[in-house]
């Protein structure tokens, strides 16, 4: 059984990943017009696509000669649902915390 949340996790790791994301949020890109800003060749950012593809965060089409490369939005979504699952979490727990501290400065003052 594949595990997409490991290879989404693995994809994002990567700071050119993250920025080649980050490029494609603002529309559809080809392989050319993602090598010019990151000054790395088209075989490195090829590499950094198909690692993107094979998470599920990127899909490439084929229209005539170009090869466009889409964000998909749809694997983020999973890992941030995921992370939010722990955010709520620890931000139980910390209010568990504060609420702890809070009885805590009671009692002090109602003994001093």
């Amino acid at each position: 059984m594949p595990d997409h949340l490991s290879d989404t996790f693995s994809a994002l790791a990567d700071p050119t990943r993250r920025a080649i994301l980050s490029r494609l949020a603002l529309g559809e890109a080809s392989v050319k017009e993602l090598v010019e800003p990151f000054g790395l060749t088209q075989p490195a950012i090829s590499k950094h696509l198909a690692v993107l593809e094979k998470a599920g965060l990127i899909s490439r089409s084929r229209d005539a000669q170009r090869r466009p490369c889409r964000l998909e939005a749809q694997a983020l979504k999973e890992a941030a649902d995921w992370i939010d699952h722990y955010r709520r979490f620890w931000t139980e727990s910390l209010d568990r915390l504060d609420d702890y501290l809070q009885d805590l400065k009671k009692k002090d003052g109602k003994d001093g």
